[in-house]
């Protein structure tokens, strides 16, 4: 497998990390997107959106972190460990996943884009949408170790990364103790990788 991404994106750091902790071998190939190599023609062949990751396994290209996910534990995690088989359970699964595309992408994603990458959001409503999220997250972590129940999905995977960068984006993450705890235990799962830190925000 070959995925295609930017080692500082969030959303190639999810797909590097499910691949990880699903031990799959893959090559990672970096998109020099400061010269919008994702909006050559190739690349848009691969993904129409002009966006990185994309995983490309066996011929079949497939783009947007989350779809990944669910791609990756769909063809691979035969025991369900990542994509639990009860519906419940899915549910809260799928769930998490639009959290990541909506809330955590408008929120300390957002927030990290302005500090790392100069973007324009407005920064006091991307942190405060932030901190709305974490009040959440942190009270349903005082209640389980992980996102569904007490096992790791995917919901985790898909939610790591900018929870752990947001201090990038001067998201303090001191307050939430219980989200504290689960970043921890996410990175003590066997085959975790680091998200890449950049000298901005708070930890600048």
């Amino acid at each position: 497998m070959q995925l295609l991404g930017f080692p500082l994106s969030g959303h190639s750091h999810r797909a590097q990390l499910a691949l990880s902790l699903m031990g799959l071998p893959y090559e990672f190939t970096a998109v020099d997107l400061p010269r919008r190599a994702h909006k050559t023609p190739e690349f848009l062949a691969l993904n129409p959106f002009g966006q990185v990751p994309v995983l490309v396994d066996d011929g079949v290209a497939v783009h947007d972190s989350n779809a990944i996910l669910t791609y990756l534990a769909l063809k691979y995690d035969t025991e369900r460990r990542w994509l639990p088989q009860g519906v419940k359970e899915q549910a809260e699964v799928q769930a998490w996943l639009s959290v990541a595309a909506g809330l955590m992408a408008f929120g300390p994603a957002a927030a990290r884009l302005v500090t790392v990458f100069g973007a324009s959001f407005d920064t006091e409503e991307v942190i405060a949408r932030a901190h709305g999220l974490l009040k959440v997250m942190d009270g349903q972590l005082a209640q389980r170790n992980f996102l569904v129940g007490s096992n790791a999905t995917l919901a985790d995977i898909a939610a790591y990364s900018y929870i752990a960068a947001a201090p990038e984006g001067n998201v303090d993450l001191a307050p939430y103790g219980h989200v504290l705890r689960w970043l921890a235990r996410v990175e003590a799962l066997p085959g975790f990788v680091p998200m890449p830190e950049t000298a901005a925000g708070l930890r600048a």
